[in-house]
């Protein structure tokens, strides 16, 4: 039960920091009405979202050499 609380909660933070950063915008597009006798009318949305295009691109990346030597050690030409 604990669980289905914790995982609802962090959906709603990430909605909630969707819409203030702007990239969900939710607007409400009809209003709703209470019934009479018979019917009623719900509420419409429009949901409008950001799209994301995830790609690959090959780079070469050059990265340091790292020796570590012991104290006292004398040290040991690179090879």
């Amino acid at each position: 039960m604990r669980a289905i609380l914790v995982i609802l909660g962090i959906v709603a933070l990430v909605i909630l920091a969707g819409m203030a950063t702007g990239f969900i915008n939710i607007d409400q597009t009809q209003t709703a009405q209470l019934p009479r006798i018979e019917g009623g009318q719900a509420p419409e949305f429009k949901a409008d979202v950001g799209k994301i295009d995830v790609g690959t691109e090959r780079k070469v990346i050059e990265v340091p050499k790292v020796e570590v030597q012991r104290p006292g050690a004398s040290p040991t030409p690179a090879q």
